[in-house]
């Protein structure tokens, strides 16, 4: 499946989600749903060759869950084996195995506890057992759960990457991987791409066409009753016509050696897409011997997620200066490319009312760019659905909010940042903060109030001594010799409005609709917008303000320097 980000070194540390503080009967209730949400997916990819989830969004659904039952252990659900009805009625000559999945430091752990060690990319694609007797193939069977597998036999026989007849008239029990041809693929440029659902897919299908027979292709990652010497089956594989496994079969000298590897095949072209890599010892037990659960002979080392699966703890909803209202969605925290994530906005309160997130709410995100954490889609809803109260909207618009109230405090204190940032006032030393702390002091009401603050009241809040107070001040006296286009901006005035040269605040007040339309570059729109926000009562009562405190863009012309 996809993943958007630049490899690590160190990979994913595995999400520690706390136990929900939920009485037995929601326990129950909660881990039944997901796990026939599950379930549900399970079929659609085993049975259907539909992938309906990314397969890093499925695995951490399935720790979940597996963390649920550690916190409920008396929950009445069992935890469904994920191949539950996928199986078929073939038996695989040698059991599949699977693989333990390892984290950075347990990798070095393994590494440095072994010899005769190989690293494989850890191909994205679906298992398949290939049979040969006397050098013809006989069977193909599906993964399944390992033991019994669907036929794949028909389908397999048409795909022109496997050789109906091999170069040796040899009996030969293979085991690899079915996977989407790419061209150029870089798997941290481009993900997963949905490759494995796309073949899922096609061996789901009874008949494939020539081009989508020519498009998948065959990786065979083992030889179970092959030569015991790994270099020697690497060889022979090549004899018969697997080229895959020689080429991507490095030897292992050490951990060092193992993620210069790892990184190179995740920045390089390669002809499939992979999501991680398998590490392998050369030796390992006779193929009679394997069971259908993780060996001790091999093990995978994945690449970081590109998604992770999050838990909704609350949705609040900031208020901007134009009245906008962003739903932001706050998570248990989880951890992409370094960064822990606690929260991702959804954008529009219309977002989340389509969506009806909840607290409880399990989401997938994902970065935007590396650095923007991005809703991806709801996973799975939770069964209690906990009241959210959004805001009004219609309270809420670029006329709202002048003074400040209980319900203002948002969009008050947005205005605020606005007119000192740098596309208002650009005052020195006046941020968020500033303004933070002069509203928990009471100094404020209306959104001009601090020009009236001398150095006594400033150095009566908390953090605010004689030399932060004289920086204010200064920074406050600056904000009256800035012009008038600039606080125009600072005010919020219709963005892309622009002054003329005889323009003054008491022309721009008195101006009437059609004077406004007879501008040039003003529109009918613009004029509308224009025409409310200078006639509006706490506009027009700001512009007041600004003249009595002797602001010189505010002053009359006659009493202007410029004038």
């Amino acid at each position: 499946m996809k993943i958007a980000l630049l490899l690590l070194l160190l990979p994913l540390a595995a999400q520690a989600t706390p136990c929900p503080d939920w009485p037995t009967s929601r326990a129950d209730s909660e881990l039944a749903a997901l796990s026939q949400q599950i379930a549900e997916w399970d079929d659609a990819y085993h049975n259907h060759g539909r992938s309906l989830v990314a397969d890093e969004i499925y695995d951490q659904a399935r720790d979940r869950l597996q963390s649920w039952h550690r916190c409920f252990p008396t929950a009445r659900m069992a935890l469904a084996d994920p191949l539950a009805g996928s199986s078929g009625t073939i038996t695989h000559p040698v059991l599949q195995t699977g693989l333990r999945k390892l984290s950075d430091a347990a990798v070095a752990k393994w590494i440095n506890s072994r010899d005769d060690l190989w690293i494989q990319p850890k191909v994205d694609g679906v298992a398949v057992t290939l049979v040969y007797r006397d050098g013809v193939l006989q069977q193909a069977i599906s993964r399944g759960d390992g033991r019994l597998g669907q036929d794949w036999t028909a389908r397999v026989l048409q795909l022109s990457a496997i050789p109906a007849r091999l170069q040796e008239p040899l009996d030969a029990v293979l085991q690899g991987e079915l996977y989407w041809r790419l061209d150029g693929h870089v798997q941290g440029r481009d993900g997963g791409v949905g490759a494995r659902g796309k073949v899922a897919g096609l061996m789901a299908r009874q008949a494939l066409d020539e081009q989508q027979a020519s498009a998948i292709g065959l990786f065979v990652w083992d030889w179970p009753d092959g030569p015991a010497n790994m270099p020697e089956r690497l060889q022979a594989l090549q004899r018969l016509g697997f080229d895959d496994s020689l080429h991507y079969t490095q030897p292992l000298r050490d951990a060092k050696d193992a993620r210069r590897w790892r990184q190179r095949w995740f920045d390089e072209p390669q002809p499939f897409a992979s999501d991680g890599v398998v590490l392998r010892q050369g030796t390992r037990p006779p193929g009679e011997r394997w069971q259908a659960e993780a060996p001790h002979w091999a093990v995978a080392w994945k690449y970081p997620a590109g998604q992770a699966l999050a838990v909704v703890q609350a949705v609040d909803f900031s208020i901007g200066r134009t009245g906008r209202i962003t739903p932001i969605l706050r998570l248990q925290p989880v951890d992409l490319d370094e960064r822990r994530i606690s929260r991702v906005a959804l954008g529009s309160l219309q977002t989340w009312e389509k969506l009806d997130i909840r607290p409880g709410d399990q989401v997938a995100i994902r970065l935007a760019g590396l650095t923007i954490p991005r809703l991806e889609q709801v996973i799975w809803r939770s069964q209690e659905r906990a009241a959210v109260h959004a805001p009004d909207p219609s309270r809420y618009h670029a006329m709202s909010c002048w003074r400040l109230s209980g319900e203002c405090q948002q969009q008050f204190q947005a205005r605020l940042n606005w007119l000192a940032g740098k596309q208002g006032l650009n005052l020195p030393g006046v941020g968020p903060g500033t303004w933070s702390t002069l509203l928990a002091g009471q100094k404020l009401d209306g959104l001009l109030d601090w020009l009236a603050l001398d150095s006594e009241h400033l150095q009566q809040l908390p953090g605010i001594g004689p030399r932060r107070a004289s920086q204010l001040q200064q920074a406050f006296a600056q904000a009256q010799q800035r012009s008038l286009q600039q606080w125009l901006q600072a005010l919020g005035a219709p963005p892309g409005f622009q002054l003329d040269a005889e323009d003054d605040w008491t022309t721009l007040v008195a101006r009437s609709h059609a004077e406004w339309m007879q501008q040039p570059g003003v529109s009918q729109n613009s004029a509308e917008r224009l025409l409310a926000f200078f006639s509006h009562p706490e506009v027009q009562r700001l512009g007041a303000q600004l003249q009595e405190a002797g602001t010189v863009a505010f002053l009359p012309q006659e009493n202007s320097p410029r004038g």
